[in-house]
């Protein structure tokens, strides 16, 4: 059975999506029925979302908390770099103006002006749940896809394609469905593979793939067991590789341990472990083939940040342990882990740490012997709450030690976090970021570096004019 646009798979789905297309209707989104184009309004400025889970009741005040335009890491890519246009679009989850209430946003950094455009809003919502940030794939057409998210089944989930190539005047709806976490990978001629949650019997992965982004298969399941898994991934040359781990039936999403890997090299076809043994999915064992390290047996909760690969082609997972989901000093050290594949077996090279579960860097291999990460490992002005001061790591030797660059953010006022990097990323833009106050509710701003991390610039907050150059912030 194929998905068809504007079928939806359940009948709470279904609802929600007739509720929301009625609201795209009323105009206050900013979208239309399906295979309508239209033409995305204008903002005046860059904000993001601010957004919090879990209120503490003791001076930490949340789970986590702060600035989640660029949240979360299990969205990606949120940016991508386009030789042909010289400009790298990004989405993010904004906010109107003096509310909290998620815009989903669309915008590029133009590489031979140095500047940006009024931010486009692609559709409101209806919600001020982070976990709805939209994540962009851009074909080889040039064509941007915009999959807007869903945290469960509560509210519908969307597929939008750009009108014209590198674009972002108007869109065209083309599916309403319902997936969490998306993770689109545009493979060329082989199509879309994008990989995904689903919220049945816990969070399982799945994957779903299309030929040409309008005809859709019915989604696969990756892996389920226990209360279901995270995952990050990338592409590497056609080959997406994903890092995931495990939520136990004791303790569930706060008990998140051990490590797994698999990689598909034929869009989803068939699926490998690091070694290249085809397992059969989905996997249903917390023991099985997949597995990268067992740290629940060390009592270690695994907090993923990224997968990558080396100058080789061999995959990198980021990652964090630390010994407890609340925040504060009891659950120190937040350890930053790379696991390196050397072509044999996995090793597991520690990097630094930080003060919290949630901090996230991006992570770069200019070269064989630079490697890079962006992340909030230095204290911030609400310490031990989500993000702190972004600095830059170098490791002149595959990641086996470490070196800290520079501060890069060492005076802000708020927290920074959620630190991404674009696919294909170009060395004027290599990560993109949001602040935010992690105490309170607060303004957020974007940032982005450049990959020398010469300067850290500051999105425009508020343009007169229809573009602008953004400004130096450190």
């Amino acid at each position: 059975m194929r998905i068809h646009p504007g079928k939806v798979q359940t009948r709470a789905v279904r609802l929600c999506a007739i509720v929301a297309l009625l609201v795209f209707a009323s105009g206050s989104s900013g979208g239309a029925n399906a295979d309508e184009s239209f033409v995305l309004a204008e903002d005046d400025g860059y904000r993001g979302i601010w957004y919090a889970v879990g209120e503490t009741k003791d001076q930490y005040a949340f789970k986590y908390s702060g600035g989640m335009a660029t949240y979360p890491q299990q969205h990606a890519p949120i940016a991508c770099y386009s030789a042909a246009a010289n400009k790298t679009f990004f989405v993010y989850g904004g906010a109107p103006r003096g509310k909290r209430q998620l815009l989903h946003m669309v915008s590029y950094f133009d590489h031979a002006t140095k500047s940006v455009p009024r931010p486009r809003v692609l559709l409101n919502k209806q919600t001020n749940d982070a976990h709805d940030n939209p994540t962009l794939a851009l074909d080889e057409q040039g064509y941007l896809w915009i999959f807007s998210n869903s945290h469960g089944t509560s509210r519908p989930s969307f597929i939008h394609r750009s009108t014209e190539p590198y674009s972002i005047a108007s869109f065209r709806q083309v599916l309403t469905t319902n997936f969490s976490y998306s993770q689109p990978w545009s493979l060329g001629r082989a199509g879309f593979l994008v990989l995904h949650t689903r919220y049945k019997s816990g969070r399982g992965l799945f994957w779903m793939t299309s030929p040409d982004g309008f005809d859709w298969s019915e989604p696969q399941s990756l892996a389920h067991f226990a209360q279901g898994h995270y995952q990050v991934s990338w592409v590497h040359e056609g080959r997406v590789a994903t890092g995931f781990n495990y939520h136990p039936r004791r303790g569930g999403l706060d008990a998140r341990t051990n490590l797994y890997f698999l990689q598909t090299s034929d869009g989803g076809k068939t699926w490998q472990t690091a070694e290249g043994q085809t397992v059969a999915t989905p996997l249903t064992e917390v023991r099985n083939p997949a597995l990268v390290r067992d740290y629940e047996s060390q009592g270690l909760l695994v907090y993923l940040k990224e997968v990558r690969f080396d100058s080789q082609g061999r995959p990198l997972i980021l990652f964090v342990t630390s010994r407890g989901h609340e925040p504060g000093p009891a659950n120190d050290p937040r350890t930053w882990r790379l696991a390196c594949w050397n072509g044999k077996s996995w090793e597991i090279r520690d990097i630094t740490t930080s003060d919290h579960n949630y901090d996230f860097g991006t992570f770069d291999v200019a070269s064989q012997d630079d490697w890079r990460l962006i992340a909030p490992t230095d204290a911030g002005p609400q310490p031990y709450g989500t993000g702190g001061q972004m600095v830059l790591w170098k490791s002149g030797d595959q990641g086996r030690t470490w070196r800290r660059d520079k501060p890069l953010t060492g005076d802000a006022e708020r927290n920074h976090s959620y630190a991404r990097g674009p696919l294909n990323s170009h060395a004027d833009f290599s990560a993109i970021w949001a602040d935010g106050n992690a105490r309170e509710a607060s303004d957020s701003s974007l940032y982005f570096t450049d990959r020398a991390a010469t300067h850290v610039w500051r999105l425009p907050g508020r343009m007169n004019g229809e573009t602008a150059q953004p400004e130096v912030a450190w």
